[in-house]
């Protein structure tokens, strides 16, 4: 295996186990272990996107594995994938921190977003980060710049760092993108 390979396994793995430690509890174990394929399979793309199906299949609404088929997805340039796991990430993190579906309707006060210890809320955050970021890498720049609009609404501090996403969309809005 080349090295870049093994680097992508390894985050692949490491961000797996991440998702699964945070967000992790009740994943059943032969979900985990298709997991753990897919991370020791990731450089044989069709095999891990079996073994990531294979979890979905066992755990369609958990966490971990939402986020790895949404990595897989992404670090394969599969954006719109990508895009659709980042949205259904986006509505289980409202689900579990009983916010509106609507991202438009969610507001600071809804949750402990300026807590980044609070895994739930951070998990929402990241989930409208990569939802920004994917619609402004497709080319829907309203709609990334709208959702960077209230990551900063709901994380004024900026512990994720939506003004980098800011600055990202402001080179790209004019034509500043290289």
């Amino acid at each position: 295996m080349n090295s870049a390979a093994g680097d992508d396994q390894a985050m692949f793995g490491r961000d797996a186990a991440l998702a699964s430690a945070l967000l992790g509890a009740g994943l059943p174990a032969a979900a985990q272990q298709h997991l753990d394929q897919a991370a020791a399979l990731y450089h044989r793309a069709e095999l891990a996107e079996q073994h990531l199906c294979e979890a979905l299949a066992l755990a369609p609404d958990h966490a971990a594995v939402l986020i790895g088929l949404y990595r897989f997805f992404f670090y394969k340039g599969r954006l719109h994938e990508a895009l659709e796991l980042a949205c259904q990430c986006l509505i289980k993190a409202a689900r579990d921190n009983n916010l509106p579906l609507d991202w438009h309707c969610v507001h600071a006060t809804d949750a402990a977003f300026s807590d980044f210890g609070a895994a739930l809320p951070r998990f929402y955050l990241f989930s409208l980060k990569a939802y920004a970021y994917l619609q402004m890498r497709l080319g829907d720049l309203d709609e990334a710049h709208a959702a960077i609009g209230k990551l900063l609404e709901l994380d004024p501090s900026d512990k994720i760092n939506a003004k980098l996403l800011l600055g990202v969309w402001e080179r790209r809005e004019y034509g500043d993108d290289q």
